[in-house]
């Protein structure tokens, strides 16, 4: 049954199917071809059970907290503020670009609100001054990337979820990796400099540096506050999330930026999109149900330890696999129908659970910028009105730091388990 549930469900992905339906049709083939289809009267049970936690409750609150400060205006002020910064340097709106997303990932946590959010900002003030509009649309794919690694990240939500791992920690964990990746790709964009004539920005007096961190305050200490309120026990997760709702209402307010259309937008995209995420859970669960009755996690286990007993070519066979995985299919679907499969492997080669989800999380959202089925390429098109081939051409090359950074993160633990072990000790 496992390989005609793989097979059903890569062929309807290759048919263009949604993701959520592609799991489900995959599931009830699966069941009426092996004979049960009698028993398709599991299939709700399970999806109400694969849902049926409260720790996933986390997951719309911050998906709304940040469309909230997304209508709030508060990604023109990280704009700005990072403009002040670094838009002197050399590629300076390059640069800022990357900057802006590391500060709008402990706002929004996904990759795609990045991309919607800041994008277009973002695109068009690089193509004002001058540099090549598929370049610009490449970098601001690659840079969301960032979002869903620093904390809070709905992506590391659904893993805690699904490994039993402290949401805590894996926030933690995915600091230095975020800057990590956020610096490889300023390096990449000064190696691009020197090969092209970008025009470089006056720098920012101190007045205009100290105007634009006050305007932009309200986002650079979100962040902050989430991580705090969840380090410290003060609440769970699911509460964090509630806390930066309310965060974002007030910062609206203060500004005074929200109106019962700009809330309505954002309860609408929040539903839409925290739907499209439950409904992948429910048919995930089904789907990692029938992988636990034909023991596939232990035949997987048997043939890799069979391959080898090295913990280090595994992982790197687990980078390959990530990556291919993630050209293909989403980060969310992805984690759900893997993770569970591979989590005996994983403690079968003692890799912490804390560090594979970091390098998971990772590997899979370089796959939202790599063709042919990279979302962040598909959305990205269409916001900043640029062919998808000739994204597709230019974002190769900024491929080359992530995948480098992705490769260190992988081989050395410490970059990852750092700071949860200085802060929570060993887990």
């Amino acid at each position: 049954m496992a390989t005609a549930l793989f097979l059903g469900f890569s062929l309807l992905m290759l048919l263009r199917v949604p993701v959520a339906m592609a799991i489900g049709g995959a599931v009830v083939i699966t069941l009426i071809s092996a004979g049960y289809g009698e028993g398709l009267y599991i299939v709700p049970q399970q999806i109400l059970e694969g849902i049926d936690n409260a720790s996933l409750v986390a997951v719309p609150f911050f998906i709304l907290a940040g469309n909230l400060m997304n209508v709030s205006g508060m990604t023109d002020r990280i704009f700005t503020f990072a403009m002040t910064l670094v838009g002197h340097m050399k590629a300076g709106l390059a640069q800022v670009n990357v900057l802006a997303s590391m500060v709008f990932a402990g706002v929004n946590g996904t990759a795609v609100g990045d991309i919607a959010g800041l994008g277009q900002l973002e695109v068009k003030a690089m193509r004002e001054r001058g540099y090549p509009a598929d370049f610009a649309a490449a970098l601001t794919v690659a840079s969301a990337i960032v979002g869903p690694i620093i904390p809070p990240s709905v992506g590391l939500v659904v893993y805690a979820y699904l490994s039993g791992t402290s949401v805590a920690r894996l926030f933690l964990a995915g600091l230095i990796p975020g800057i990590l990746v956020g610096v490889s790709l300023m390096i990449f964009n000064r190696v691009y400099a020197t090969r092209f004539n970008i025009p470089v920005q006056p720098r920012a007096s101190l007045r205009q540096v100290l105007t634009a961190a006050r305007d932009g305050l309200t986002a650079l200490v979100a962040p902050g506050i989430i991580m705090a309120a969840i380090v410290t026990g003060y609440t769970t997760a699911t509460e964090a999330g509630v806390l930066a709702c309310a965060y974002a209402i007030i910062v609206a307010l203060i500004y005074r930026q929200l109106s019962w259309a700009l809330v309505w937008k954002a309860l609408t995209e929040t539903m839409t999109m925290s739907s499209v995420v439950m409904v992948i859970i429910g048919f995930s669960t089904v789907m990692g149900w029938l992988l636990a009755i034909e023991q596939a996690p232990q035949q997987l286990a048997q043939a890799m330890l069979s391959v080898t007993d090295s913990k280090y070519v595994f992982l790197g066979l687990l980078i390959v696999f990530f990556l291919i995985i993630g050209c293909f299919v989403e980060g969310v679907p992805a984690k759900l129908i893997l993770v569970p499969t591979l989590l005996p492997l994983i403690d079968r080669y003692g890799v912490d659970r804390v560090h594979f989800g970091i390098m998971v999380q990772l590997a899979l959202l370089i796959g939202i910028a790599t063709p042919p089925m990279g979302i962040g390429l598909y959305v990205v098109s269409e916001v900043a009105r640029v062919p998808f081939e000739k994204v597709t051409i230019a974002i190769m090359p900024m491929l080359i730091p992530l995948i480098v950074t992705l490769i260190l993160l992988t081989y050395f633990p410490a970059i990852s388990l750092f700071l949860p072990e200085l802060i929570m000790g060993k887990g």
